[in-house]
């Protein structure tokens, strides 16, 4: 349960920093910061493997990677959608 707690703020945390590199946030707030690091971090791990130092199964760099590639995706396609 503890890990799950972790896998959680981590996530979070990833989301969050990879939406302040780009200068876009996810929408869904923290939600969307939880998911959007999440998802980034498999993605980052199949595109860039597993490197880097870990935290709660979570390799940093390229979950951090994935998740600002992530969020660059979804924010294009919520502009595109605008237009």
């Amino acid at each position: 349960m503890f890990s799950f707690i972790w896998y959680l703020i981590i996530g979070g945390i990833l989301g969050w920093l990879a939406g302040l590199i780009l200068g876009k946030d996810i929408p869904g707030g923290i939600i969307g910061n939880i998911i959007a690091g999440i998802i980034g971090a498999w993605i980052g791990s199949l595109i860039f493997g597993s490197w880097g130092p870990k935290i709660s199964d979570f390799y940093i760099i390229p979950a951090l990677i994935g998740a600002i590639i992530l969020i660059f995706v979804v924010s294009f396609i919520f502009k595109a959608m605008r237009k």
